[in-house]
């Protein structure tokens, strides 16, 4: 993959515009390149290429269009990396605020506003001798089954992440999304055991995503639920399959779709309201989704859209810091401090390969 890593690499040097991509468990790297520099924003989600969407509603998804992209493809096998044991000082920054913010959103669930928040922070991490070429080539070998991405616009700035999380993948009219919630450390031959509060909420999730895909979708089916490792976390994963209605748009599915309570919380409108009213950052294109939009490849005969959800990611500051982002569901039965404990152990997903 000399060559492609080779032209990403120019690119972004010469602070031209692209994104480079691994699908899950797939072998194939792709990378749209932009010769121009505009901001081009999707408009009613009927426009093919790569689209990057912020968490808010209220601000625009970014798309390089297809026809204005040069396409390169390589075949790209390595080797998994195995991570090495580090111990990482723990940055205890923001843990007071965090804390407080949890134990605030605890206390609108046990009066009746909400029923599940997703709180999230941001952390800073010095990365002097970033390297993005060799970041990213990390990021392929450790997490082969996430969608493994690095995307830049000068106006907007470098982002990179490892997601486990698909949003939604449609062909003509048939659709597959997930719910996914829980969090767990993977140990090494031991056998993941779920308590009750991982297990409820990944019900309010499966359940929500149900209920939000009547309005759109008909003959919906809902798989078992089921263990899914990514990197050294562990999550639950329910899978639900479907068909868009005729009466129904793309934009909509989207719509309904997005953010998920995995991302944002029960119900969608009051959690999303406290987090940006609560949070002490802006989340920007942390918990938004990115992926292909109606992108038809040479082996395929209909378009396809596969978007995934921006988790387990990180921006790369100019001041030569790393932002990283990490949260966790918030519900009635959370422990403040095990929350903030949780949102170290996600921390050394992205960590791990700076």
């Amino acid at each position: 993959m000399t060559n492609l890593l080779d032209s990403i690499s120019t690119h972004f040097d010469n602070k031209l515009p692209f994104v480079i991509y691994r699908k899950p468990n797939d072998n194939t790297i792709f990378s749209f390149l932009m010769q121009e520099t505009d901001l081009r924003f999707v408009s009613n989600f009927k426009e093919v290429g790569f689209v990057f969407a912020p968490f808010s509603s209220t601000e625009k998804a970014i798309i390089f269009p297809v026809e204005r992209a040069l396409i390169i493809s390589e075949e790209w096998t390595a080797d998994v990396y195995k991570e090495k044991e580090v111990v990482f000082n723990t940055d205890n920054t923001g843990k007071e605020e965090y804390l407080k913010i949890v134990e605030k959103a605890i206390e609108q669930i046990r009066l009746g506003h909400l029923k599940k928040v997703v709180i999230s922070r941001e952390e800073l991490l010095k990365v002097p001798d970033f390297n993005l070429i060799e970041v990213y080539k990390k990021l392929l070998r450790t997490y082969k089954n996430a969608f493994v991405y690095a995307w830049f616009h000068p106006k907007v700035g470098l982002w990179l992440g490892a997601t486990p999380e698909t949003l939604l993948n449609i062909e003509n009219t048939s659709f597959t999304t997930m719910s996914l919630a829980g969090t767990q450390l993977h140990t090494e031959h031991k056998k993941a055991t779920w308590k009750s509060k991982e297990l409820a909420e990944q019900q309010l999730v499966t359940t929500y995503i149900e209920k939000q895909l009547e309005q759109v979708a008909t003959a919906l089916e809902v798989d078992k639920t089921e263990t899914v490792k990514a990197g050294n976390l562990l999550h639950l994963r329910t899978k639900v399959s479907g068909s868009l209605k005729h009466s129904a748009s793309l934009k909509e599915l989207i719509g309904v779709l997005h953010p998920t309570p995995a991302v944002c919380g029960l119900p969608r409108e009051a959690s999303r309201s406290f987090i940006l009213k609560n949070e002490v950052y802006e989340r920007r294109f942390y918990t938004g989704f990115l992926g292909e939009l109606n992108v038809q490849h040479e082996k395929s005969s209909t378009p396809k859209t596969v978007l995934f959800v921006n988790l387990r990611c990180m921006k790369i500051n100019d001041n030569y810091s790393a932002s990283l982002f990490i949260g966790g569901g918030i519900t009635e039965d959370s422990n403040a401090e095990k929350e903030w404990e949780e949102t170290i152990s996600k921390s050394k997903t992205m960590k791990c390969v700076l």
